[in-house]
């Protein structure tokens, strides 16, 4: 190696600032950034007349690191649209090198190494010298030579099940009696390693075949939104084998500055994830945006995958625009999947959102049974979506680990940082609130009460109503192997009112959890009147009514005064303004019900409509004569129409094939500036077409063409987003044949 020049002294006298005399090395959070490993490391001078050619020398490295070679098939990586290899930890793989002349044992020395990031250190899992052993151990690095011919060998090498998960630098030692001689860095030996789900030593290891395939390998997802009542739902890509998204969810790390050596630990990486997933304080992956205005960007409904985020993320280094709960959700999905950690969207329908985590969302009206919009200031969102990641929980006591509740939606702060989890499922069935992380938090947005509270004019409040089951009551997520629904609400939470239930929620308070106090209020005797309604199912710009049902269960005479407010809301929960208030009098005779219409018009709703087309619709009475208040509140989300997909003709891989989407326009308005994505994971990248208009009742088609990459069943994911109209998607499922062979 040659002198260095004054001037790399100098760069090397100087201390980073990250050093400042408290460290040796500084912190090493790049998978990216790395050194040179220098190709002599000579022990002494060399003799005049000694050429280390004479010696071992690799000519070669072969990684078979083909779709079809043995590595990716057996590792489960054959799916990745990469050339390189790409391998789980705790299992073997194999390679084989070429060397000058035949490999004598006797004589020859040589070991493999494995180097990740700047200042590779072995006790800190960044350098790794796998030697040559008899038999492969299970726990540790080891190299057994398995095939050996003229001047090549094959080996099997096992790798830690506890090792670093990232791309790492393959080198070829050999040593000489003057030093180690070593191959030079050569990109194309470059080795991903993956956590391993089918490996039982490793932390994320998931023993049923099913799972592994529906939550590791499956790169298609269904989000649940919409309401309790209705039930909506919508494919994602979450294409974590296509091009770019392996390394695009590696920057992600690097970006979290989190360091290499805990790069091995699922709990390390699912938090810094959740944080650097949302852009809230770290210029992380997706901005997030509530307020129906997108000029800047793209309207969250209008996304049918993950990839063009991660990979717009990757190339800009700038927050993506924009996203809400499922795109937080389905891109923090990508991740996990394409670094080998099972995981799964959830979503919980009425979803708490409560600021200080003391179970109860307070609702207040005044004398007359209307809702006072400035005493109440918890929100109750239609639905949310989290992500659930499998890993052990050695941190907790046994019994806590499997799924585990991580959220990269900006809520709350925790620890300095807009995240969530890992939190325990199986800690907030049971209320074990005090184990970490943020189970307090998931644990209210599942198990609050509704409290309705009457504000009177003196300052007295009275407690009315408390409703205990409305919150946290629908938690769905795929059902494995179809796009179905599976109702996971009982690994939340005991059924309502029984032993397993309450003592569930005493040991929540016992852990610190709050209930809070009602010194200040006074609680009225309930009464034998019953109220309830329903909303008509209605498409999206037509009238429907609101049906109030009152059931008189006592031998008196009533009369009520009853007022019903509608809402347009954000799915959050969150009110923008009133579009309906309506007063009737109803006259309730003794043990009879009374039923009351009221008529909501679209004239009335249309013009202010969010993204979601979510009502929300409230409806108090006050007794005349007892002046009891009774309160009810429900969301209501319109039909929205569908587009419609058509693939004519053969459908084989390699040949061209036609996709066709179409839309009518059902409005009584033009829609104009209206962006059409067509998204098919392994059939085409995702592409988009802007429609400049189109005019009432009219037809819009588009015809897009494409190569299919894979064979089998796929599926094809369509949007339509405009101002005027959002969450407008359509899907297709077909299968492709695979190219006949010749």
């Amino acid at each position: 190696m040659s002198e260095p020049t004054h001037t790399d002294k100098e760069k090397k006298n100087t201390i980073p600032p990250s050093l400042s005399g408290r460290r040796a090395l500084p912190p090493n959070i790049s998978n990216a950034e790395e050194d040179e490993v220098p190709v002599m490391e000579m022990t002494g001078l060399v003799p005049r007349g000694v050429n280390l050619k004479d010696f071992l020398e690799v000519k070669e490295v072969h990684l078979f690191k083909g779709d079809r070679d043995v590595n990716k098939q057996e590792h489960h990586t054959d799916k990745y649209y990469h050339p390189k290899l790409i391998v789980r930890r705790g299992q073997s793989f194999h390679i084989q090198i070429d060397f000058n002349r035949p490999y004598n044992p006797e004589k020859d020395q040589f070991w493999v190494e494995y180097l990740i990031g700047r200042y590779p250190q072995q006790n800190k899992g960044t350098y790794i010298p796998v030697p040559l052993v008899e038999e492969l151990q299970s726990r540790t690095w080891g190299a057994k030579i398995t095939w050996k011919e003229d001047s090549s060998i094959r080996l099997s090498i096992m790798s830690a099940p506890t090792c670093i998960v990232g791309k790492f630098r393959l080198y070829v030692a050999v040593l000489t009696p003057y030093g180690i001689l070593r191959t030079t860095r050569n990109p194309e030996t470059d080795t991903y390693i993956l956590f391993n789900p089918w490996c039982q030593e490793d932390s994320v290891f998931l023993d049923d075949e099913k799972e592994r395939e529906e939550y590791v390998l499956n790169d298609l997802g269904v989000v649940f939104h919409g309401d309790i009542n209705n039930i909506k739902c919508r494919s994602w890509n979450y294409g974590q084998f296509e091009e770019g998204i392996l390394d695009a969810c590696l920057h992600l790390m690097d970006r979290a500055k989190l360091d290499l050596s805990g790069r091995g630990n699922p709990i390390k990486i699912s938090r810094v994830g959740s944080a650097v997933i949302n852009a809230k304080d770290d210029e992380g992956v997706v901005a997030g945006s509530w307020d129906n205005i997108y000029a800047y960007g793209v309207a969250p409904s209008a996304w049918t995958g993950s990839v063009d985020i991660l990979l717009e993320y990757h190339s800009s280094g700038m927050p993506v625009r924009y996203g809400q709960c499922w795109v937080f959700a389905g891109v923090f999905n990508t991740f996990l999947r394409c670094i080998g950690i099972p995981g799964r969207i959830v979503t919980n329908y009425s979803s708490a959102h409560d600021n200080d985590a003391n179970l109860q969302l307070d609702v207040f009206v005044d004398e007359e049974g209307k809702m006072d919009s400035k005493l109440t200031k918890d929100s109750i969102w239609n639905y949310h979506c989290w992500n659930e990641a499998w890993m052990t929980r050695p941190d907790l006591p046994v019994g806590f680990g499997g799924w585990q509740v991580v959220d990269s939606t900006p809520q709350e702060n925790s620890d300095g940082m807009y995240r969530c989890g890992p939190a325990s499922v199986q800690a907030i069935k049971h209320g074990h609130v005090c184990f970490q992380f943020d189970a307090p938090f998931v644990f209210a947005e599942v198990n609050s009460d509704i409290v309705y509270t009457k504000a009177m004019k003196d300052g007295t409040r009275v407690t009315e109503h408390i409703d205990k089951t409305h919150i946290g009551k629908l938690i769905l997520t795929k059902e494995i192997g179809s796009d179905g629904t599976k109702d996971i609400t009982e690994q939340y939470k005991f059924q309502e009112g029984t032993e397993e239930e309450r003592l569930a929620l005493e040991t929540a308070l016992m852990y610190g959890v709050k209930k809070k106090a009602t010194q200040d209020t006074m609680e009225e005797a309930g009464t034998n009147v019953d109220m309830d309604f329903q909303v008509e199912n209605a498409t999206l710009g037509s009238d429907f009514k609101v049906t109030v049902t009152f059931r008189n269960n006592s031998r008196n005479h009533y009369t009520a005064t009853a007022y019903l407010s509608g809402n347009i809301v954000f799915y959050t929960g969150v009110m923008k303004n009133e579009f309906k208030s309506h007063t009737f009098d109803v006259t309730l005779e003794p043990l009879a019900s009374k039923i009351s219409e009221v008529l909501i018009k679209s004239k009335e709703y249309m013009s202010q409509l969010l993204e979601q087309a979510s009502l929300h619709f409230f409806v108090t009475a006050r007794l005349n004569e007892t002046k009891k208040i009774l309160a009810k509140q429900k969301t209501s989300v319109l039909q929205i129409p569908k587009l419609h997909i058509k693939v004519p003709g053969e459908k084989i891989v390699g040949k061209e094939m036609s996709v066709i989407v179409e839309f009518t326009n059902p409005l009584n308005q033009k829609l104009v500036n209206v962006l059409v994505r067509l998204d098919g994971p392994g059939l085409l990248k995702t592409t988009s077409k802007m429609f400049r208009e189109i005019p009432k009742n009219s037809t819009l088609t588009w015809e897009e063409k494409c190569f299919p990459r894979q064979a089998g069943i796929r599926k094809l994911i369509a949007s339509l987003n405009c101002d005027a109209l959002r969450h407008v998607y359509g899907e297709l499922d077909l299968e492709v044949e695979r190219k006949p062979l010749v």
